[in-house]
């Protein structure tokens, strides 16, 4: 008899533990990186109006990609809407102050002017995409600024964005809910 309550109650503890051991792996914690990953906004954009500028574009886009972990930037594929139409112009540079959302509208313009008087192509690609994300200008600035534009002066070409703009975008973005800010929409022109 003893044998058979043994029996039983090991049967009965065995049951729990496999029941306990099935559950938890059913149903995992939730993973904080799957977290991020799923509340991540893509933006596309449209470079197809913006010859000459490729180069800096791509390395303006990859800036902002490796920097903020909330916003993707990714180019169009011909023949679909894009929320960031990027043109070259003979202008000084100037975007549509966002935070642009997904289904939005932004323009950002490269102008050769700036380059003109020898800004880095690079510099104002990214710096122009930054006002799309919803940076204003903070001018004058430092180099170590990337939202600080012209007025860093045509020597710096640094077109990382520091801490406080990439907590900004990311705090735009926060929580891939897009809709809650609408975009500012005034174009902004980076002329000195």
């Amino acid at each position: 008899m003893l044998t058979s309550r043994w029996l039983k109650a090991a049967g009965v503890a065995a049951a729990i533990t496999l029941a306990t051991a099935t559950a938890a792996h059913a149903a995992p914690a939730p993973d904080p990186a799957a977290e991020s990953t799923a509340a991540v906004v893509t933006l596309r954009y449209d470079d197809s109006r913006a010859g000459g500028w490729e180069a800096a574009i791509s390395a303006g886009v990859a800036s902002w990609n490796a920097n903020v972990a909330n916003v993707k930037l990714v180019e169009a594929a011909p023949g679909t809407r894009a929320e960031i139409q990027i043109v070259a112009t003979s202008g000084w540079p100037q975007a549509t102050l966002g935070p642009v959302r997904p289904g939005g509208q932004a323009r950002v313009e490269l102008g050769s002017q700036a380059v003109t008087e020898g800004h880095d192509k690079t510099r104002i690609a990214a710096h122009e995409l930054g006002h799309s994300l919803g940076l204003p200008d903070t001018k004058p600035g430092p180099c170590s600024q990337l939202m600080s534009g012209s007025s860093a002066g045509t020597a710096c070409t640094n077109a990382v964005p520091n801490a406080a703009e990439r907590s900004r975008v990311e705090s735009f973005y926060a929580g891939g809910l897009a809709s809650l800010v609408p975009a500012d929409g005034r174009i902004l022109v980076d002329a000195r």
